[in-house]
Order: C-alpha cells, then structure tokens, then sequence
C-alpha cells in the first residue's frame, strides 16, 4: 500500500540534481482552536499536463471553500538540499491573461511568473487562504533519508528549503522573488524507514531522525518567522499502512511537533494488486477478502490509538479513482479477480473525478454504492472504476465533522470538475449543522 501515486514526470535529470523547541509547541502555530480545515493539492503538472491552471480553482468555486493549499512537489538533491525539478512550471512560465487568477497576462522580464505567481495571485484574492510547499512525494522522496541523517545535514537541509522557499530565492530569479507565497512547508517524505519508491534511500534509524528533522524545522521557521513577523506552519503527509506508521513515526512527538497533519485517506487498493476493491471506503465492505483490512474508520482510530490529537488529523480524500479491467460479470465486479489495471487518461489504472463522471453520463459505465461502508463504484461489466463522488464526499465530511477531526485534505484539486461538484459536497458534509 503506498502513498500518494501519480503519472507525472519529473523534468528530466532534477532529481539527480534559536528557539528552544519546548518554547514553541505546535499549537502556538495553528494546530488548534477547532478550525475545520479543508487542504488541497495543487501540482506542479497540473496547468502543463492537465491544462488545468490555478484560475480553474478560483472559477469552480473551491478556492473560495479553502483554508490551505499545498503545493506539490518541491524536490531534494542527493545531499538533501531543496531543488525545483521544473523551474519553468514553478517560477517561469508566463501565463496568458485567460488563464491568471488577476486577468493579467504575464509579461517577459517580470520578477516571478509560473505557477509561483498564481498562487500569489490566490492568496492576494482569498487573503486568509494560506499556501504551503510540499517536499516530496512518492517519486521525491528518494534522498530525505539522507537531508535526515545528521544534525548538521538536518540543518543544512531545512536552511536550503527556507532559502528557496521561504525567502523566495529562486535560480536565476532577483533576490527574493518569490517571498511572500508561501506560509510554511509540508514534508512528504513516503516513507522513513520503509521502502516506499524503488530506489529510495531507507535507514532503520529514519524513525529518530524524522522527528529530529521536525524539531529542525520548527526551530529554523520560528526563527525566520520572528525575522518575518509572521508564523510558519510545518504539517506531514503520514500513511495509512498501520505497519509504516509504526516503523517510521514517533507519533505523539510527531504530532506535538505540527501545525497539523494530512492522513493517508485512499490507495487502500489499486492495480498493482489483481481483485479490484475500494480504494477509499469510510468502512471495510462485507466480504472484504484482503488481509489486513483498510479504510478510513481504521485509519483514524489507529491514529488516536498511537496517541494523535483529533484536531490535527486532517484524512485524505480523492478526488481520483482507481481502476482494473478484465472482470468477470459478476457481484457487479467488486472483489473479482482482473487481468490488469484499467485505460486511464494519465496512468493505466488512474483517472480523475471529472473525466470518470463521464462514464456515468455517457451510461457506458452503471453506479454502484455501499452506503453502509460508504463507498462507490463504476463497473460496466468487465472494467471497474472506485471512485469517490459528490454523495461519498458529503458523507466523508460529516464523518469528519462527526469525529471532530480537523478536517479534509484533497488530493488532488485538478480532478474536480469545472462545476466544482466534489467541493460543494465535500464542503456540505464538513459544514453542516
């Protein structure tokens, strides 16, 4: 079971490429006062890939229902240093006036542009909207283990990614140009001690030392912070699988140590296992055949089971479904053996909410729901899509609500329609009264 999977392509060779902590607990930073988040992905690809530029969230109406936006992916060098893999997606493309936040089109020799520049744009639009960078991710997450190493790789690394970040001091930019766009960092390091990628560097003693990166980071962002006046949050993406959890995370100290974190909400199934069953499911379905079970419920009581705050868990929801083909016709294609994973529009086996919608519309494919264990599928007689729609998002919100969570995180924002059909749900189930 892995973390967040995608189809995108990092930018050829870019990977290759104080104050005392106990002064500054997490809460002090936003990780209480009972706020319902709602935190959104936005990728790197998704405007040169998807065609889906930053406006498109501010035109479907989820800018407006967020509270936090992450930006993915920051990348790390061999040494652990922060990189840009794509500087021209990042900070150099210019956008066109049809596809800003502000309606303006931008211009050769501006200080910042690309994606950088729109979210500063989003945040100038939505001025309680904060925005962070996400370091990482499945493919990006082959050198944290080293960045983690040492006290002084630990150091080095966290001053390099507020350099980048923080300070805004871009490659090739003018000093600073991107100050100002983001208000903490978000570690997505899949997974410390746990082989995650092919090719990652893993330690038995990532556990300790990815708390000790933590208490680096808080230390280094209450530092700049106090130079900024301003705070600097500092949230994780953890996992699902209960047996990474527990190899790779310290998690009460883990937890006392940020802002909040997102959980693993999805990806409990996919294609590189042969049954196709839900990949997101609020609860286990009867005649769930796999060992060990996974879903939500059982995600989050393990959570607080480990001693995790209720108000910092923020559970992951998809806004993408997982896919297998080759079925046979039968208990309308849940828990059937396949003969590989379905056609899909980015990645075999993977496809968005807005372009799997148009299965259902088209009637090539029919809906089926499990309402007690609250999930939905496509199946049209030998190829199976699970997938969350508006009536699973509102229900996972009002589970959230219910659970007093600290609420939802959405990967990724790209998959809603233009509509914007999943947030209005989702936003539903987390605001009702």
């Amino acid at each position: 079971m892995s973390g967040k999977r995608w189809g995108a392509v990092v930018a050829a060779g870019a990977v290759a490429v104080g104050l005392a902590v106990a002064g500054s607990p997490a809460q002090a930073h936003g990780g209480g006062g009972g706020e319902t988040r709602t935190v959104g992905y936005y990728t790197q690809w998704s405007h040169k890939d998807r065609g889906i530029p930053v406006r498109y969230i501010v035109d479907n109406g989820t800018a407006a229902r967020l509270t936090h936006v992450n930006y993915a992916f920051g990348l790390l060098d061999e040494r652990g240093g922060c990189v840009s893999s794509d500087p021209v997606a990042d900070y150099q493309r210019l956008i066109p006036a049809h596809e800003s936040v502000n309606g303006k089109a931008d211009k050769p020799g501006q200080p910042l542009a690309g994606n950088l520049n729109q979210l500063k744009q989003l945040k100038q639009k939505f001025p309680k909207l904060r925005v962070y960078i996400s370091l990482g991710g499945w493919i990006g997450s082959t050198y944290f283990s080293n960045a983690a190493l040492t006290q002084q790789s630990r150091a080095a690394h966290v001053k390099s990614c507020i350099d980048l970040w923080l300070k805004g001091n871009l490659p090739g930019a003018p000093a600073g140009a991107a100050k100002g766009v983001f208000d903490g960092i978000d570690l997505d390091w899949e997974w410390p001690a746990t082989e995650g990628n092919v090719g990652n560097v893993v330690r038995p003693e990532d556990k300790v030392n990815f708390t000790a990166l933590l208490r680096e980071y808080r230390v280094q962002l209450d530092r700049q912070g106090h130079k900024d006046h301003k705070r600097y949050d500092l949230t994780a993406f953890l996992p699902a699988n209960r047996e990474a959890l527990d190899r790779g995370f310290e998690v009460t100290e883990v937890f006392r140590l940020l802002t909040f974190a997102t959980v693993q909400g999805y990806d409990y199934h996919g294609a590189w296992e042969k049954t196709a069953n839900q990949q997101s499911a609020l609860r286990v379905p009867d005649g769930d055949p796999t060992t060990p079970k996974d879903s939500g419920e059982i995600v989050v009581d393990a959570y607080l089971d480990r001693g995790a705050p209720r108000d910092k868990i923020t559970l992951g929801v998809p806004y993408y479904g997982r896919g297998w083909t080759g079925l046979p016709n039968a208990n309308n294609g849940l828990f059937q053996q396949s003969t590989g994973p379905a056609p899909g529009t980015y990645e075999a086996g993977y496809d968005d909410y807005r372009i799997l919608k148009a299965l259902l519309t088209s009637g090539k494919s029919k809906l089926y729901r499990d309402n007690k264990a609250g999930h939905a599928w496509l199946f049209d007689g030998t190829t199976f899509w699970t997938y969350d729609d508006p009536t699973e998002l509102t229900r996972k919100g009002r589970y959230i609500k219910d659970r007093k969570l600290g609420g939802a995180m959405i990967w990724s924002l790209d998959g809603d329609t233009p509509q914007g059909e999943l947030i209005r749900a989702l936003s539903t189930g987390l605001h009702r009264r």
